[in-house]
């Protein structure tokens, strides 16, 4: 839908809500068009023309499962805009979903929320009938600090609320419309009600609570999350030397219902736009506030560790790396998107790369355009990547990899070097198949290897 629209046309019949969206990456995005299926006029701003332009073009800028779809679905329902102002005339609850990226001091930066406020101050428009909804990942303190400075800033009627999300890359379709929990923060039990009732339709346990309560629940949710990730690969080191299986382990602690199964697949590391940013903006929290989260200090340390695992494992079957040609299997942090924030195939490209040996990547979504991957030789193929490789290492197990022709690969290889870092592959099989095979804590498998 095009700017031109009458605001008050677009009024759902029997007086619903009218959502706004600051902000149209990554969740402000998926965000905003899951309330545009539900039925919700919804308007997207952002300051990005191209990106702008590009999203009332029908062009879906990010990678998501199911987005492109949904966006043309219910395009009648969505406005883009880059105009504050036309996106307050429209809107009566608005999310914010800006980013919070690290800063140098490990604290989260807050400068595109405030930027929000400067501008509410400057814009006429914002008025009592707004709710200011918070699903940008903020610190605890946020809310209060926002609230105070709205109030400052003679914006007093305008209501806030605090409203953290749960999305998944490769699932965040499915994480929206069907959720675990939603979980709303607020300070005026009113404006927490109108928030709350937009998400009624989705069937799903809603959590009201305080502002600050509601900031905690993300963090620590991620953390946890994060701990868990950390904790498993930590056994699965341990396996690899008292010659246990991981999986085997993972799979008879998931079953005590006290654990859990979900987030016990050793590998090589989490990364992704959020449990780093996370883990260690909450450890900074902690910090500041004069308690040491040595906990969290360890989850990062791990995890950092365990990318440099796989140049050890590599180095003991290939000896120096100089002149050795590797292929990784994958670039994104995880399957189902396209994103590259703190993915384990960059610091593995860059040890790689400063041992001297020669990088060769493939990922069916990303390009590889981009600075961090200097020096990398991007192919085409998963088949074009591995040909004449000395060694390949699974870096993301996108289903269009785990299922190559394994025998195939192997008779392209220079040498049958290859390293499953996320345990997707069967060790017998791929020993059957004549490599040279190492998982993440997987007991090796005794079998007979073709020569």
């Amino acid at each position: 839908m095009t700017e031109g629209a009458p605001a008050e046309a677009e009024r759902v019949a029997g007086g619903r809500e009218r959502v706004g969206v600051i902000g149209a990456g990554y969740v402000g995005l998926v965000t905003g068009v899951c309330l545009a299926s539900m039925g919700y006029q919804v308007t997207l701003r952002d300051i990005d023309a191209a990106k702008v332009a590009a999203l009332n073009d029908g062009q879906v800028p990010i990678y998501e499962p199911g987005l492109a779809e949904l966006m043309e679905e219910h395009r009648e329902r969505l406005t883009y805009t880059l105009s504050l102002e036309r996106l307050l005339e429209r809107s009566d609850i608005v999310f914010i979903a800006v980013d919070t990226p690290p800063s140098y001091s490990g604290d989260a930066d807050l400068s595109r929320v405030m930027s929000v406020v400067d501008e509410l101050e400057k814009v006429a428009g914002a008025d009592a009938r707004h709710v200011l909804v918070m699903k940008s990942t903020v610190p605890v303190g946020t809310g209060e600090r926002v609230r105070a400075e709205l109030d400052a800033r003679g914006l007093a009627d305008v209501g806030y609320c605090s409203n953290p999300e749960f999305l998944k890359e490769g699932a965040a379709i499915a994480d929206f419309l069907r959720p675990d929990r939603v979980v709303i923060g607020s300070f005026d039990d009113a404006q927490g009600d109108r928030v709350a009732a937009l998400y009624e339709p989705l069937g799903a346990p809603i959590i009201r609570t305080s502002v600050p309560s509601a900031e905690m629940v993300k963090y620590a949710s991620n953390a946890f999350l994060a701990t868990k990730i950390s904790f498993i690969n930590e056994i699965a080191n341990v396996c690899e030397e008292v010659g246990a299986d991981v999986d085997v382990v993972a799979a008879g602690m998931g079953l005590d219902s006290r654990i859990g199964r979900s987030f016990l697949r050793a590998g090589i590391g989490f990364g992704g736009s959020c449990f780093p940013k996370d883990v260690s903006a909450l450890k900074q929290l902690a910090g500041n506030s004069g308690y040491h989260f040595q906990l969290l200090t360890s989850v990062i340390e791990v995890n950092e560790l365990q990318k440099r695992r796989v140049i050890g494992k590599l180095k003991k079957h290939l000896g120096s790396l100089e002149g050795k040609r590797v292929a990784l299997l994958g670039l994104a942090f995880k399957p189902g998107t396209d994103d590259m924030r703190e993915a384990s195939s960059l610091v593995l490209a860059a040890r790689l790369l400063a041992e001297g040996a020669e990088v060769l990547a493939y990922d069916p979504v990303v390009d590889g355009g981009m600075d961090r991957l200097k020096g990398v030789a991007i192919r085409e193929s998963a088949e074009e990547v591995v040909e004449g490789a000395d060694a390949a290492v699974l870096v993301t197990e996108w289903d269009s990899i785990v299922g190559m022709d394994w025998a195939a690969v192997r008779e392209s290889m220079r040498s049958p070097v290859l390293i499953d870092g996320r345990n997707a592959l069967d060790p017998v099989e791929m020993m059957r198949l004549g490599y040279v095979f190492e998982g993440i804590g997987r007991l090796p498998a005794h079998v007979d290897v073709p020569s």
